[in-house]
């Protein structure tokens, strides 16, 4: 019941592991994918600084491994492998709630490396599962996020009034549909709060991004 959490930075992913958690499996070790330059994540552009500052908090090790998206299949597989075979884990852990095709994937890529998968928020109400988040005291500020948001959103928190312009927006409370990424600053299991800040914000690609870095 040991697992690897599939670690984004940002709220799914850390819901998913306190789901885990209440559901009894034991957290063992994080996985995280950098872009091919490995200064920041792959999916929500955080640097590599600010998720070992979360790994800290929650007291794990925390494994990073650089990828294209081309390649990022067959690296994904190598390193699940690569740290199966160094801790002793049965499972990995995902944050996706209800896209078929991303869960079919994690189990491949779980199956190719003799672990299953977990997916704690499977099926769940989107905005449900962000309420109840929310409720857990996991605090999560926007990092990344679309023109319909737009910059003046970027370093917010995700709470129940953010939750209401959202749908005001017709974006979804979730942000499933790629709206919006988020960074978790503080949860019940961390030790400590992220001391983070926003330098400076980008536009690339059409899509609003903060510039990260740890204070202190």
């Amino acid at each position: 019941m040991n697992f690897l959490c599939s670690w984004s930075g940002g709220k799914d992913s850390c819901y998913a592991f306190y789901k885990a958690k209440l559901l009894g499996y034991q957290p063992t070790v994080l996985l995280n994918v950098m872009n091919e330059y490995g200064d920041r994540s792959r999916s929500h552009g955080i640097p590599k600084e600010v998720l070992r500052a979360q790994a800290d908090a929650i007291n794990l090790p925390i494994h990073f491994f650089n990828s294209t998206w081309e390649d990022y299949e067959e690296k994904y597989v190598k390193n699940l492998k690569h740290i199966a075979e160094n801790y002793p884990i049965t499972h990995t852990v995902f944050g996706d709630i209800d896209i078929e095709s991303h869960r079919a994937w994690e189990e491949k890529v779980s199956v190719a490396a003799n672990l299953k998968a977990v997916l704690p928020l499977w099926q769940g109400n989107r905005k449900q599962l962000v309420l109840e988040m929310i409720d857990a005291g996991i605090e999560a500020m926007i990092v990344s996020c679309n023109q319909v948001l737009g910059k003046d959103f970027l370093g917010r928190t995700i709470d129940k009034n953010i939750i209401s312009e959202f749908e005001s927006l017709g974006v979804d409370a979730c942000g499933e549909n790629g709206e919006f990424h988020t960074l978790v600053i503080n949860a019940p299991f961390f030790k400590n709060r992220i001391p983070v800040k926003i330098q400076d914000t980008a536009v690339s690609s059409n899509y609003n991004f903060a510039n990260l870095k740890l204070i202190g």
